[in-house]
Formats: structure tokens, sequence, C-alpha cells
């Protein structure tokens, strides 16, 4: 798996440090996917170097997806900071615009962790270009994911037995409010952060899409 680190990442409140992952392709080849990963809450220590996105990051490298995981403005050395979400969201945006631009003959897939799974799934589901919405741990207590909800997109979560934050139950419960077609995968054992399973997350990943082919009208 080839790292770049891209020091050019343009966000709406500047600069943000980003990480693409590339698998190894041929020349000429198109990734599978171009993903844009969010990473947790950066007020509560989340950043793109979180265990659990690395992990998530690697699998989908080894389906052969191009990955770009940025730190939200304010987090790590990006510019700018903390917004409440709204901005975190524009950087995102940001963030789907460079993927769609490096790879244009790719589909267009979003994925996130906890708070950054609220601003995936749901910017995912805005934009008519992302085709699949990846959630890991998904906050979902905490915010509005009535987009997501509405979406028909094919939707991947994956979350902890023993999730502290969003209880298993809540994720049931909220799993069964999604549209089809969409696919649960629950990690045994499994806290929110994942301590101790983060390698798990990766497993999962690989399991929910290894063999899945995005549907065409």
């Amino acid at each position: 798996m080839a790292q770049i680190r891209l020091y050019d990442l343009r966000g709406p409140a500047g600069r943000l440090e980003a990480l693409l992952d590339e698998p190894g392709l041929a020349g000429g080849t198109q990734p599978r996917a171009a993903v844009v990963f969010a990473h947790p809450h950066p007020q509560h220590g989340g950043t793109m170097h979180t265990k659990a996105v690395y992990w998530a990051t690697k699998a989908l490298s080894g389906l052969g997806c191009a990955v770009l995981r940025f730190n939200f403005r304010g987090a790590g050395t990006s510019e700018g900071t903390w917004d409440e979400g709204r901005g975190e969201r524009e950087d995102f945006r940001a963030g789907l615009e460079y993927m769609a631009a490096r790879y244009p003959g790719s589909e267009l897939w979003t994925a996130g962790f906890s708070f950054g799974a609220w601003i995936s799934l749901t910017e995912g589901a805005l934009d008519n270009r992302v085709s699949v919405l990846i959630g890991i741990a998904p906050a979902i207590a905490m915010y509005d994911f009535s987009a997501l909800k509405a979406s028909t997109k094919p939707k991947f979560m994956i979350h902890g037995e023993r999730d502290e934050l969003f209880p298993l139950k809540a994720m049931y419960e909220f799993y069964g409010q999604l549209l089809e077609p969409k696919e649960l995968a629950v990690i045994d054992g499994a806290d929110h952060l994942f301590d101790g399973k983060v390698s798990e997350v990766g497993d999962a990943v690989e399991d929910l899409l290894s063999e899945f082919e995005t549907p065409t009208n």
C-alpha cells in the first residue's frame, strides 16, 4: 500500500493535513473506488491517525480503493479552528472535490468513524456522485441523520457489541430505520473505540465489501 502525504489539500479554512493511501495498481488502472474518510471528534482526540481509521483505510486500500483521510480544521497541523460540525462538513466536501477530480473514472465512496460517520454519511447521502456509504460506530444519539435515513444508496455499518456511548440496542433501532440496501457488522466484545479490536474493523470492512458490486441503473 503506497502512502503519499499531501501538503496542498485546500479547505475553506485553509490547508488541511492529509494522507492519501493508493493501492498498488498497474499504470493507468483506476482504483475500484475513491474514498473520503472522516475521523472521530477532534475535540475528543480524534484524528486521521485514530487506530480504527487506519485499519479501515488499510482494508479499503487492500480492496483496490484509493483512500483520502485528513485532519479536520484545527486538528493536527490543519489550519482553522473547530466549527461545531458546520465547517467540518465543508472540509469533507473539499475532500470529495479533490478525490472526484483526481479519480474521475472511479466510483466515489464516503466513510467515517463516530462523529466522522455523521459527517461522511450525511455528505455522502446528499452528494449525487457518491455511490456507497460506510459508517463505523456512528454517533447516532448526537446528530441528525435524516439525510442518511432517506437515502437508497448502499449502506455498510460496523458497530461494537459493547459500545458504551451508542449501545448496540440503539444501533439496531437506528439500522432498522435505514432503507435498503444495507448491511450491519457487529464486532464481538468491542467498545466504542474498538480497543483491542481495531484490526477486526479492517476485517469487517473486507467482509462487507470484498464481493460487493455497486448496482447499475
